[in-house]
């Protein structure tokens, strides 16, 4: 009786999504050091079912994400899946013809021109070789989606995941929906709750990214929750990416996304062939929660899992840089508009937002365009003097713009703690400007375009699409892609 209950770790995961309840908890025990009790019946709708039996976190998200494969989604929730599917698109292509995803390129080269899988101009690939190589352009240019309240961007790592094993298994576009969907619920959860403190240190997209990719992966093979869950323990231990990779020039940034994503593959892969993993590993007394965090209360981000989309609130962003800078760069743009003064004739430029901001986009005299999309000097400067930061605000040219530079030199930075408690569920800013002539006005910035409060309309997202994709394929193949992305739930394989 006790083998039976025991099974060896070599057993398949896939050999058990039927045990009785008596089986279950006699396999729990053997597999977990600690549990806690999850009773989630009351409140989810009736197309997702949770066991009331003892489970881990890891075991109630996965529970959710494999049904996530057949329930039944409101047009609502698959139309914003299709707008984050556009914006990761667009951050895609320009990202893929640019370091470090054409190094990539060179240094993978044996992965390469063969494989069911694709690179995002199509070339052949191995399934975790795509996804590293795509979720690392995804993540280059600066232009993917954020989740504000996890302090991530999920698009670069989960599409990219998802993207490649849709690919390798000739999945539909409504199939791949179904799988950003469950990577984006289960990591932004996730993400939330380790909070503020997890990213003291650590770069979410690379860790939080790395759930986001599993569940993505595994929801598209069809995983059983049992198998499932062995797939997101597994990539818990590989969650990696540390914050000092950004704080001077550096490739490492998006390498995070582009091996989260890879991670996550390989994590399901694994979860596929039998590979266990541990599924406290979120919760335990050395899990993530602890090593990386504050000891987070995991239960509350359950309650509304099934009921509350957070894909219907991503930020999808307005400008070409680190999403820290963004409430800068729109409140000095509207002061600037408001007073109607030329960024040569401003004496004194102020800005004061939340720390992390500075912390991690206080760079006051950046050399490199990796290093100038974490300036909010730079980029704050850079906006009143040409109008906008897009891609060309980091060319060599712009870089070293006399004028530019002349600005970054009259601006300061300070932290408000008004605004710093708002952080991260608000991202505002408070700008003063001070003319040369003696003039001055003040700015308060809420929120930054782009966040759900003022978010970028389908009309938008299709002109940064365009704006992006057409320099890198072509005006008509952009225009062609788009149209297909918009439809994607109606395709029987992606394009």
């Amino acid at each position: 009786m006790a083998q039976a209950l025991c099974p060896a770790h070599t057993t398949p995961p896939q050999a058990h999504p039927g045990l009785s309840l008596a089986g279950r908890l006699g396999l729990l025990s053997c597999a977990l050091s600690s549990g806690l009790p999850s009773n989630l019946a009351a409140q989810t709708p009736p197309h997702f079912h949770f066991p009331t039996l003892a489970m881990t976190i890891i075991e109630s998200l996965a529970t959710y994400g494999a049904q996530l494969s057949t329930a039944p989604l409101s047009p609502e929730v698959l139309h914003h899946a299709k707008r984050a599917v556009i914006d990761w698109y667009a951050a895609l292509l320009p990202g893929a013809v640019c370091e470090p995803p054409t190094l990539l390129e060179q240094a993978l080269a044996d992965d390469l021109d063969h494989g069911r899988a694709r690179l995002a101009l199509g070339r052949a690939a191995s399934t975790r070789t795509a996804a590293l190589i795509n979720g690392t352009a995804a993540h280059t240019v600066e232009f993917d989606d954020i989740y504000r309240e996890a302090i991530y961007h999920p698009g670069a790592p989960t599409i990219a995941a998802a993207w490649a094993v849709a690919q390798e298994t000739h999945a539909s576009g409504l199939d791949l929906l179904r799988a950003v969907v469950a990577g984006y619920e289960i990591s932004t959860r996730i993400g939330a709750t380790l909070g503020r403190a997890h990213y003291k240190h650590w770069h979410n997209t690379g860790t939080v990214g790395s759930f986001g990719a599993a569940a993505a992966a595994a929801t598209l093979y069809r995983l059983p929750p049992n198998a499932y869950a062995h797939a997101m323990a597994t990539v818990g231990t590989f969650a990696a990416g540390l914050q000092q990779a950004f704080r001077m020039d550096s490739m490492s940034k998006p390498l995070h996304a582009g091996r989260a994503a890879e991670a996550g593959v390989l994590a399901a892969q694994a979860a596929r062939a039998g590979v266990t993993g541990s599924l406290d590993i979120l919760e335990g007394e050395a899990g993530m929660g602890v090593a990386m965090g504050s000891g987070p209360n995991w239960m509350p981000m359950l309650g509304d899992l099934g009921q509350v989309f957070n894909i219907q609130h991503m930020t999808f962003k307005n400008h070409a840089c680190c999403g820290h800078t963004f409430a800068a760069i729109d409140g000095a743009l509207a002061l600037q508009q408001r007073m109607g003064v030329d960024a040569k004739d401003l004496a004194e430029v102020h800005i004061e937002t939340y720390q992390p901001a500075l912390d991690v986009a206080g760079n006051p005299n950046p050399q490199t365009a990796a290093e100038a999309r974490f300036s909010l000097p730079f980029v704050v400067a850079s906006a009143l003097v040409h109008g906008s930061v897009r891609l060309a605000a980091f060319t060599p040219e712009r870089l070293a713009d006399a004028q530019v530079r002349g600005l970054m030199q009259r601006l300061s930075l300070r932290a408000d703690a008004q605004i710093d408690a708002g952080f991260p569920g608000q991202r505002a800013a408070r700008v003063r400007l001070v003319t040369r002539d003696g003039r001055e006005d003040v700015f308060f910035q809420p929120n930054r375009k782009g966040d759900p409060e003022d978010p970028l309309t389908d009309a938008d997202l299709d002109g940064k699409f365009i704006e992006l994709a057409a320099p890198v394929i072509g005006d008509a193949p952009a225009r062609q892609l788009l149209q297909q992305l918009w439809q994607l739930e109606q395709t029987a394989q992606l394009p």
